[in-house]
């Protein structure tokens, strides 16, 4: 039987682990869920992103970095387009 530290240190260590793939699927399903025509008025590509992101579940570090860099770069670029605030 498990002390409860190495309990603690198990859940803290899975959900370390399961980060990248909880921020992975976040930026895939709000890629897929923003209409064609935010997308067209960012300037973006929506195919683009949707296939990188899935290629990035694939490596932990890459799907890491794909996912962070749509949800702080692109995410916000899209949603604005979205809104009616295009540049």
């Amino acid at each position: 039987m498990p002390t409860p530290g190495e309990l603690a240190g198990t859940i803290a260590l899975i959900a370390l682990a399961s980060l990248p793939l909880a921020l992975s699927l976040w930026a895939l399903l709000d890629c897929a869920r923003r209409p064609a025509w935010a997308w067209a008025l960012a300037g973006r590509r929506q195919v683009l992103w949707l296939a990188a992101i899935l290629v990035g579940f694939l490596v932990l570090v890459g799907g890491l970095l794909i996912a962070s860099w749509y949800l702080l770069r692109v995410r916000p670029l899209v949603a604005a387009a979205e809104d009616g605030r295009v540049p």
